[in-house]
């Protein structure tokens, strides 16, 4: 898997863009709050990145903000939701505004999105309710990547998230654990020891 990409913008052409990586072009499919935020063109970029493999296709997708390649992620594991439907949603409306959605039950809001119906707005509320992480205890939906990459106590809740565990449920795993100077690996070792007491 690409996690991601950092380099020169070449192009851009909503939805997609170019990326040079020391003289490779990468084409990556963005949502629209990525494009909002992009440099001029020649700019240097970092882009955190989710590769789709199909028989007809390898697409990949980036993202400017971690929080929203953690959405995208989460929702297509919805059933009915695809990687061009997810995009679709990010670029309507921020990963904080979606999230407000699902936690106030706000289908209306989700329709107004394109390609997104009544059944798929109610879909996608009852699936994610309790996967969405709680802003006020996580940083998933911090602005930027450098409030996630680098912190052990983060690191140590998206993999606690990769073994199965609710992002609410892997939050409060590590929230009351002593992290000071331990590293990512430690810290999730003492949040699986906490978990089987």
């Amino acid at each position: 898997m690409i996690g991601f990409l950092r380099g020169k913008l070449v192009a851009k052409a909503p939805p997609y863009l170019v990326l040079d990586v020391q003289g490779v072009g990468y084409e990556v499919e963005a949502p629209m709050t990525t494009f909002y935020e992009l440099p001029a063109l020649g700019q240097e970029v970092t882009l955190h990145t989710h590769l789709v493999v199909r028989e007809d296709a390898h697409s990949l997708f980036g993202f400017v903000s971690h929080a929203d390649r953690t959405l995208f992620r989460t929702l297509i594991k919805v059933n009915g939701v695809g990687p061009k439907l997810a995009l679709t949603i990010l670029s309507g409306q921020s990963a904080e505004a979606f999230h407000r959605c699902i936690q106030d039950n706000d289908t209306l809001a989700l329709i107004r999105l394109p390609g997104v119906g009544k059944k798929t707005a109610e879909r996608l509320v009852i699936e994610l309710r309790d996967r969405l992480p709680d802003m006020a205890d996580s940083t998933a939906f911090a602005s930027t990547a450098t409030a996630v990459i680098g912190q052990p106590k983060q690191e140590a809740i998206s993999a606690l998230c990769s073994l199965g565990y609710k992002p609410l449920d892997a939050s409060k795993m590590v929230q009351n654990l002593n992290t000071e100077g331990k590293s990512c690996e430690d810290i999730i070792r003492l949040a699986l020891q906490g978990a089987l007491k």
